[in-house]
């Protein structure tokens, strides 16, 4: 799975006029199924996201987690992180997991997350979605599992 974490202040997300996803202070996940991952790859991501130390403490040092600091994940499908763009000037999104394995991973990633932590929203998958975010640092962090 491909992820990128964004520290956010806030964060939104609507699909046409409808507000599919709203926190505060928090993460914004965008993630990426690929062909070969499964739940296991999923859940070993979203265990590192929830405890990554990447949210200030008293000294200002980023030594707490999303955890430690109760803020908001929004998570959003976001199939062109598996860009690939070595080859002319379109880019190629074969890397990313076909939709009904994208949809059934994205889907589990939220469950696991709304069990694992208390302030989970989300996007809709597949939607044409207008996210906007007010990134924090900025601290954005690319992942891969």
């Amino acid at each position: 799975m491909i992820a990128l974490l964004q520290r956010v202040r806030r964060a939104r997300v609507d699909v046409g006029d409808r507000c599919t996803g709203e926190i505060g202070p928090g993460l914004l996940l965008l993630v990426c199924a690929e062909p070969q991952d499964d739940e296991s790859v999923a859940e070993k991501l979203l265990t590192k996201i929830l405890k990554l130390r990447i949210f200030g403490d008293e000294a200002g040092k980023m030594n707490r987690s999303l955890q430690d600091v109760g803020g908001g994940l929004l998570i959003v499908s976001q199939f062109t992180l598996a860009a690939d763009t070595a080859g002319g000037n379109r880019p190629s999104f074969t890397g990313a997991a076909p939709a009904e394995l994208g949809r059934r991973l994205y889907d589990h990633v939220v469950r696991f997350a709304r069990e694992h932590h208390p302030v989970v929203h989300t996007g809709e998958f597949g939607a044409d979605m207008q996210v906007s975010l007010v990134n924090d640092g900025p601290v954005t962090i690319p992942m891969r599992m």
